[in-house]
């Protein structure tokens, strides 16, 4: 049984090192059932090292990722995880393509077909089950790429940058459709992003990530529901998180001044 404070996914204390040296530190984040979850920062951070380790990729050298309380750490197979690139394969059509996860599980193609083909529509891909990825607009190929991510997961999924490649129209249609399938099938999302205004407009909360080795600078969480953000960029609240989460960052990068009263 579900306790009802426990979290659907959690780290705790994440540290992990290369060569010796320390990537990420002592990280420790949280995410519901439903909620997006932004991960902010510059490059260079440790964000996609994180995901690396929650997604199994990685053993931590320190730390515990759980999902539904049970502890994963260094388990791959239990959460989605989709990179910025789509990488559809071009000599499979879309189906084939979003059921691969299935078949790569041992499902038949037949019966992946069939599993996959009641989500298209809730997709926005009607249509496109016989269709080649190079046939597709990239907007298309990524709501493709997120279908095939929860096809493999349909618990949480990590999205790592997954429209920065896009123009601002594209990417601001695929925030609003992919909003509203996540309150559809309750998806639960950590999104890692660069972009400030990105992060206010489809977070419930965002985790500010800062430094080498990187670490959690802050937590902010949006007050206003995100079903209820129609123009949200020209309001008041939006420029108020923007100035927040800039004076954090601008301060993450200024050097440490020795303390004179020391």
């Amino acid at each position: 049984m579900r306790c009802k404070d426990m979290h659907k996914l959690e780290t705790k204390n994440i540290t992990m090192s290369f060569s010796g040296q320390p990537v990420i530190r002592n990280i420790s984040i949280a995410a519901d059932q439903g909620e997006l979850v932004s991960l902010l920062g510059v490059s260079g951070s440790g964000k996609t090292t994180l995901f690396n380790c929650i997604a199994g990729i990685y053993r931590p050298a320190e730390g515990q990722v759980f999902l539904d309380g049970e502890e994963i750490t260094g388990t791959t197979g239990r959460i989605s995880y989709m990179l910025q690139k789509d990488l559809l394969l071009p000599y499979k059509t879309i189906e084939d393509n979003v059921g691969l996860p299935l078949v790569i599980r041992g499902v038949s193609k037949k019966e992946a077909r069939k599993l996959v083909s009641p989500h298209f529509e809730e997709f926005g891909l009607e249509g496109t089950q016989k269709q080649y990825p190079g046939e597709l607009s990239g907007g298309m190929r990524q709501r493709a790429a997120l279908l095939r991510t929860y096809m493999f997961s349909d618990n949480v999924a990590l999205l790592d940058e997954p429209f920065s490649a896009l123009d601002t129209i594209t990417k601001g249609k695929l925030h609003r459709w992919y909003l509203g399938v996540m309150e559809k099938i309750r998806l639960t999302t950590l999104f890692i992003t660069h972009d400030i205004n990105e992060a206010i407009l489809l977070s419930d909360r965002i985790y500010i990530m800062t430094g080498k080795p990187g670490e959690i600078r802050d937590e902010i969480r949006i007050a206003t529901p995100r079903g209820e953000r129609e123009d949200y960029e020209l309001s008041d609240e939006f420029l108020k998180y923007k100035r927040i989460i800039m004076d954090i960052l601008k301060q993450a990068d200024e050097p440490e001044k020795d303390n004179v009263y020391a």
